[in-house]
């Protein structure tokens, strides 16, 4: 993988936004891997492609590329919330490419891929509605909220300009792709419970450990008046699936 940007696509450009959009989807083109499949380039999707930038033509994957200069933060800008929403229930969103470059050198510094099934709608954050002076007023856009994601679910692709092995990647994407045999609040449940046992920050935990986190889970899922249930619901899939080991007793751990 080339880590640096293709200048010259973007020589007949003035404006940074042009120039940045260019050079980024050039190079994603020339470098970007599906990560469910062996395929070892995407195909640009054709234009006014809404959503979608990028299609594997061996397995049918979807991506879209989001780029910024600055490091990726908690939020990532989206579009319209309603049809985020609609995509995500109805398991018709992307894989997100998140892409941080320097404006100096033009070379990329850091990539994650987050995989689809990772995308619920507990991650998803509405921004305000545009004002009554604005072309489109009353337009309501959204965030993607990293933070609210599983660690498991923001695979890196380059990581401080060092670019990982893409079996590795692979093999990441494909450890959780059983999300995608559930409905999308199941998959939501899974994330969520998964995300919360990370930030334990052990590989030894308790059950106890992960209900000290119910009222953090009731907020992301109002409409559920039995959380603890719910809890151990998730741990026993995530251990059925190979992820976490029961040792007995209330007492798991990361395989």
């Amino acid at each position: 993988m080339d880590l640096c940007f293709d200048v010259e696509k973007a020589q007949n450009y003035k404006s940074l936004s042009q120039i940045a959009r260019v050079l980024t989807e050039d190079w994603a083109a020339k470098n970007l891997f599906c990560a469910s499949c062996k395929q070892v380039r995407l195909q640009p999707a054709h234009d006014n492609t809404k959503v979608i930038d990028f299609i594997c033509d061996s397995c049918s994957e979807t991506y879209q590329l989001k780029s910024q200069s600055r490091p990726l933060g908690e939020k990532i800008l989206d579009a319209a919330y309603e049809p985020m929403i609609d995509s995500i229930k109805r398991n018709k969103t992307p894989n997100l490419f998140l892409l941080h470059y320097n404006s100096q050198s033009y070379c990329a510094e850091n990539l994650l891929i987050v995989p689809r099934y990772f995308l619920s709608l507990s991650c998803i954050e509405p921004r305000k509605p545009l004002s009554l002076n604005a072309r489109r007023a009353g337009w309501i856009g959204c965030n993607i909220i990293l933070k609210e994601i599983p660690v498991d679910g923001k695979i890196p692709i380059i990581k401080e300009s060092k670019v990982i092995s893409p079996n590795l990647i692979r093999e990441s994407y494909k450890r959780f792709r059983f999300l995608l045999e559930k409905r999308y609040d199941a998959r939501g449940w899974t994330a969520d419970v998964l995300k919360v046992v990370r930030e334990l920050g052990k590989t030894d935990f308790t059950l106890d450990e992960v209900y000290a986190f119910d009222e953090q889970l009731q907020k992301l899922h109002p409409e559920n008046k039995h959380v603890r249930p719910k809890i151990r619901q998730q741990l026993q899939i995530l251990r059925d699936k190979g992820i976490l080991e029961f040792r007995g007793k209330g007492k798991y751990s990361f395989r």
